[in-house]
């Protein structure tokens, strides 16, 4: 049991990678240190142009942007990446993933109503600081479903102010060579080489982690900002949002949050500013119900005053279904992360990495006097999901005091017969890669001289076109990409521009507006998102000058 639970966990926020002309490696940059705050040491009131809840994944590129003109506070729950050094390397991962959470951690556990064990990000950063690193371009549908009326230059140009920062490209390891070839012969092409795009076939993407296996993720996006006007605040959890009703319709003022010390603090907006939520798919979605922004009866049973009613604040909550095999082989593979992904024309996503784990054997087999025999094993896994997906669930709160107190969620996985059509789809592609060339080298030969791969954990259906099977194997095997989002549609919850409909001043930017993931991955759409709104942000407020000083001429 404790191998496998190593093994599930290994996959924490995957890995994978893309890139044109990228550097190879580049050394820490903690440049934005001059900006971050103990929220403990903050006033216990303060002002400011805008107010970010959340300094994650788009949080900080957002927060970066809007610094060039006004004053920003971010409110971050976590610490500063420096605290928990192990995030700062890929060689880290596993620990920070596997220790106990003490409150104190960078990584937040969670599980799902489903059953299913999953994570947030608490740390300055946020889940790019915790996942793979794996960097792609959403795809087509994600833009065309989005509700979002996109410029797509601006698009490019967001993405990047990312890349050329903190993207790299990935040496390819052995078994991702094997796992690259295996795609091509199972026919998921064409061959697209290294590319940062969304592309349907087999290619090599782009990662965070630099070629000597240190991370940068958003948060040295905030070197970029103006540091004069940019203050971030760790440790300081976001309680509510304070709204004012004296002009027309209901206008966050403000935000009022706590500190390590347990002491409250209250951070309000000026004129034409606004607060924003970047605190995630559960975060955003929770503090706006804490705030009374959301369905009536769930407010009411929670004692909580309605501030706007909302009826699907919390609802329409996604996470993509993982399936996987994992390989136990023949001969010692070094440790890989994701760098090749195969997309079908399905968008089925597959994707393998490589580890070492060890098993121990007691006496008789022992030749230490211990009794325990170790025995190193090299493990390849290989990965799939899909995009989308159909089948959704809903947040609600527990407690309606304390945003620490996470709060439930399911997402009903395959509850829409199409999403595990799509699963068996996806597995048989998997089975598909067995029968290659390329894969026969991970086989084992037995003494009578038949081969055959060894499997930890479960194996495939041997009838792969066996319908019933094959959906056994993915309901019974079903766990999380930690790709989950949702809770504050486009469209539902938020309008086009990302303003909280029936509020004025109030904005969401993170995955929660997502209606469905963007691709392999969605820290590099979140991270464009958030340079892109930012600019918009800007844009605009100009736009609203000029006008008014013509207004006035």
């Amino acid at each position: 049991m404790a191998t496998l639970a190593l093994l599930l966990l290994f996959y924490l926020f995957h890995l994978q990678l893309d890139v044109h002309a990228l550097p190879s490696s580049s050394d820490y940059d903690f440049s934005y240190m001059k900006s971050v705050y103990s929220a403990s040491d903050l006033p216990l009131k303060e002002e400011y142009d805008y107010i970010i809840v959340g300094g994650g994944t788009a949080g900080c590129p957002l927060a970066a942007t809007l610094s060039a003109n006004y004053s920003i506070l971010v409110l971050e729950r976590g610490s500063v990446p420096a605290s928990y050094p192990l995030v700062l390397k890929s060689s880290g991962l596993l620990t920070n993933l596997l220790q106990e959470d003490d409150g104190e951690t960078p990584a937040q556990r969670f599980t799902s109503e489903d059953g299913v064990a999953n994570v947030r990000g608490r740390v300055l950063g946020g889940s790019s600081m915790l996942n793979g690193g794996f960097f792609s371009r959403a795809d087509d549908q994600f833009y065309n479903e989005s509700g979002i009326d996109w410029d797509m230059d601006a698009v490019e140009e967001a993405y990047q102010w990312v890349e050329d920062t903190i993207v790299y490209q990935p040496n390819l390891s052995a078994w991702q060579s094997i796992f690259r070839d295996a795609l091509l012969e199972a026919r998921v092409g064409p061959d697209n080489g290294f590319s940062l795009q969304h592309l349907v076939g087999t290619k090599t993407s782009g990662s965070i982690f630099d070629n000597e296996g240190r991370r940068h993720g958003a948060v040295e996006l905030l070197n970029r900002g103006e540091l004069k006007n940019l203050k971030v605040a760790v440790e300081a959890y976001a309680e509510r949002i304070i709204f004012s009703s004296k002009t027309s319709g209901v206008t966050a003022i403000g935000v009022v949050y706590s500190d390590s010390k347990g002491r409250t603090h209250e951070a309000f907006i000026r004129d034409e500013g606004e607060v924003i939520l970047s605190a995630g798919a559960i975060g955003s979605p929770q503090l706006l119900l804490l705030s009374g922004v959301g369905p009536v009866a769930h407010l009411s049973s929670h004692t909580i005053p309605v501030v706007s009613q909302n009826p699907d604040v919390g609802n329409y909550m996604f996470d993509n279904p993982r399936n996987n095999i994992n390989i136990v082989v023949p001969f010692a593979l070094d440790p890989s992360v994701l760098q090749v992904v195969g997309i079908t024309n399905d968008f089925n996503y597959i994707e393998a990495l490589s580890y070492n784990t060890s098993f121990t054997f007691p006496q008789p087999f022992s030749f230490y006097s211990n009794g325990i025999t170790p025995l190193e094993l090299s493990v390849a896994t290989i990965v799939e999901k899909f995009s989308g997906p159909l089948s959704s669930g809903s947040l609600r709160l527990v407690s309606s005091t304390d945003v620490k107190v996470s709060p439930t969620v399911r997402f009903n996985y395959f509850e829409e017969p199409e999403d595990l059509v799509r699963c068996v789809r996806g597995m048989r592609t998997v089975g598909d890669m067995l029968k290659t060339d390329s894969m026969a080298r991970l086989k084992f030969e037995d003494l009578e001289g038949a081969e055959g791969f060894r499997f930890l954990g479960p194996s495939l259906p041997s009838n792969q076109s066996d319908d019933v099977s094959m959906e056994a194997f993915c309901r019974s095997t079903v766990t999380t990409i930690w790709h989950y989002h949702g809770g504050c549609v486009v469209g539902k919850v938020v309008d086009g521009d990302l303003r909280v409909v029936g509020t004025n001043s109030l904005r969401v930017v993170d995955g929660s507006i997502f209606n469905t993931s963007p691709g392999t991955n969605p820290q590099a759409t979140l991270m464009m998102i958030g340079r892109y709104v930012g600019l918009r942000m800007l844009q605009k407020r100009e736009e609203a000058k000029q006008i008014i000083y013509y207004q006035r001429k």
